[in-house]
């Protein structure tokens, strides 16, 4: 790939890196320890702006890959901690079950929940099929 021309670092460590640090929740400093001990001395700091720089073209390249999402679509909220913080978590939920778009906020309101349903309609087109499910 292009986008890592002029690097000092494998491609494949810094995907590494990117990748545990968006899946895994790790801090830096746990990624730069881990990376120690496979023998690749890479600060913290370099782990953060790989992160900042490369999420974002990563995000594009594999959008157009992904598997197309169902038509029927469930949303639904719930309250978690997030690094220490209660936050909101927004969930759009296609009928296969896999997450087609999911937002967190601070605050449970309306804006909230538009931001999460404008986000899922760019990224993946067409309007679903919306199932309302009633509390049990």
């Amino acid at each position: 790939m292009q986008i890592f021309k002029g690097r000092h670092v494998d491609r494949s460590v810094i995907l590494l890196c990117v990748r545990w640090y968006l899946a895994y929740g790790l801090s830096l400093r746990n990624l730069e320890e881990m990376m120690a001990e496979r023998g690749v001395a890479v600060d913290h700091a370099t782990i953060q702006r790989w992160t900042v720089h490369y999420a974002p073209l990563l995000l594009e390249q594999f959008n157009p890959r992904k598997r197309a999402v169902s038509r029927t679509w469930h949303v639904d909220e719930t309250y978690v901690k997030v690094r220490g913080r209660w936050m909101y978590l927004y969930r759009a939920i296609d009928g296969h079950g896999d997450t087609v778009e999911f937002w967190f906020s601070e605050r449970r309101n309306v804006t909230a929940a538009k931001r999460l349903l404008r986000r899922a309609l760019k990224r993946h087109g067409d309007g679903p099929h919306f199932v309302h499910q009633h509390p049990s």
